[in-house]
């Protein structure tokens, strides 16, 4: 039997189990890449339902969910790009036990369709330079990396992470 795979726009019902899979993630997969510390910090600051719902509000910015036969099984949060042409995914997880099936493509993909959609020609994202399991799955879906940064996000934390984009798809490539 076939999953029933589902990309909605996040409801305003749907963030707080967004936020425990986000915390849940976080806490498998994040606490041998920096400390926790630092994932409480970034999780307070970016998961924060407030937070959330204010940015649902904003038209430069989506966050989409990703049902597997009803279940939230994973999101993503893009936004347009500082550069005109450029979207971001600036946010991309998976429940940790559906990593591998390849519903991140999915969420990449419906991402790609909203840049084309919007005129974008170039997608973009940043991952953390020890997360060799994230660059992996990026370079599976043609991210290279084009850039090394990082960031000061406060409280004395740093995000010391690569830059990877690629190319927008034309509509006839895509859908090949």
């Amino acid at each position: 039997m076939t999953a029933d795979l589902r990309i909605a726009p996040l409801r305003v019902e749907d963030i707080d189990a967004l936020v425990a899979l986000t915390r849940d993630t976080w806490q498998r997969h994040y606490t041998t890449i920096i400390s926790q510390a630092q994932i409480d910090y970034m999780l307070a600051q970016r998961y924060a339902p407030d937070f959330i719902r204010a940015q649902l509000a904003r038209d430069d910015l989506w966050w989409d969910t990703l049902h597997v036969d009803g279940v939230l099984t994973g999101f993503a949060q893009s936004e347009r790009g500082e550069r005109p042409g450029d979207m971001k995914i600036d946010k991309l997880y998976m429940r940790y036990d559906a990593r591998g099936q390849g519903l991140g493509g999915a969420l990449v993909r419906h991402v790609e369709q909203r840049a084309r959609t919007l005129g974008c020609d170039r997608l973009y994202l940043q991952v953390n330079k020890n997360n060799t399991s994230a660059i992996g799955a990026y370079r599976k879906h043609g991210f290279e990396i084009v850039e090394s940064a990082t960031f000061d996000i406060g409280n004395g934390f740093v995000m010391d992470d690569y830059i990877m984009a690629r190319p927008v798809a034309p509509a006839a490539e895509a859908a090949s």
